[in-house]
């Protein structure tokens, strides 16, 4: 799919194009290519005379070759941006999207295999807010900033998600139902924190450089050192989650071994209490001269009232000791 979007009175206005004609008539400040064909491509090489890397969104991309800058003045960044899951048995999990950018000639264009929610949310504020954007970078630089945003606004729903799964482990009899679906929220949670970590981390990384090679102006620059700043922040709450996660999962894992003892606890006490009768009936069992169930009238009741009472000594014993509790 071929988006491409033009500045027109302050705002940004998305194009349809159905053919190389109706592109050529265009003067765009960003040409959006999601999932591209052969085709697609082509037109955006009759028209600006660039070509798009075959690999341009590959995950397996060598660290030296997420940014530079070509002999022709073309600037590539590759940055990896995230979709939050579904919740839903049927839902996609979260995911870390690439994404490869390229400058060249003052337009951006931009390449990935599926729709970015920060791409949408950057297209809603430039048609409603005027003068938002005035060139290809202003049109890279808020991408990262509404992608800071989108991974501050994750993180939220990482602190609700934790906060649900704590009321029902710290507040609630833990059973092994219980605490297998703790475990599985506690887990997704874990895998999202650590992609909005990744997120911001290589946000970072791609804002550094874009400051380092000098592309930008001053007001441009201080706006990604603003970016910058937001995206520290977010360093200290994904490390507070990771000791928050830790900690229920070790809580979950800690009432699934108290569930299991409970159990082992119930086998021990039968087993000790049923040793009395078991030594009683051998005893009784032995070929003796004179075995008692026969010489003496009352030897079964005499047996059997016996064992009864070696079982019933160790569960008074237990009971008042409070291991049967």
């Amino acid at each position: 799919m071929l988006n491409v979007f033009t500045l027109a009175n302050g705002r940004l206005i998305q194009e349809e194009i159905d053919s190389p004609a109706a592109l050529t008539q265009l003067q765009p400040v960003w040409v959006d290519l999601e999932n591209p064909s052969a085709e697609e491509k082509g037109w955006v090489q009759q028209r600006f005379g660039l070509g798009i890397p075959s690999d341009a969104v590959d995950d397996d991309l060598e660290e030296s070759a997420r940014f530079y800058e070509e002999d022709n003045g073309e600037l590539h960044i590759r940055s990896d941006f995230l979709i939050d899951g579904d919740d839903g048995p049927d839902g996609q999990p979260s995911r870390n999207v690439r994404v490869a950018f390229i400058l060249f000639e003052k337009v951006l264009f931009s390449v990935h295999a599926e729709d970015l929610p920060v791409f949408r949310l950057l297209r809603l504020r430039a048609r409603r807010i005027p003068a938002l954007i005035e060139d290809a970078k202003d049109v890279l630089l808020k991408l990262y900033d509404a992608d800071a945003e989108y991974s501050a606004d994750a993180l939220e729903g990482v602190y609700d998600n934790l906060e649900r799964v704590s009321a029902r482990v710290l507040t609630t009899d833990v059973n092994d139902q219980v605490a297998g679906q703790a475990l599985t929220a506690i887990a997704r949670e874990e895998d999202l924190n650590g992609r909005i970590r990744r997120n911001v981390m290589d946000t970072r990384r791609a804002l550094s450089f874009m400051m380092r090679s000098r592309m930008l102006g001053a007001e441009q620059f201080e706006e990604a050192r603003q970016i910058l700043r937001d995206i520290d922040s977010l360093d200290s709450h994904t490390a507070f989650l990771f000791d928050k996660i830790n900690f229920l999962m070790d809580a979950t894992v800690g009432f699934i071994n108290i569930n299991q003892n409970k159990i082992i606890k119930i086998f021990s006490v039968a087993s000790v209490a049923l040793l009395p009768p078991t030594l009683i009936a051998s005893i009784y069992g032995m070929n003796f001269k004179a075995m008692p169930e026969i010489d003496w009238g009352y030897g079964y009741p005499f047996a059997l009232a016996l064992m009864a009472a070696s079982v019933a000594a160790p569960f008074i014993y237990f009971r008042r000791k409070g291991w049967l509790r």
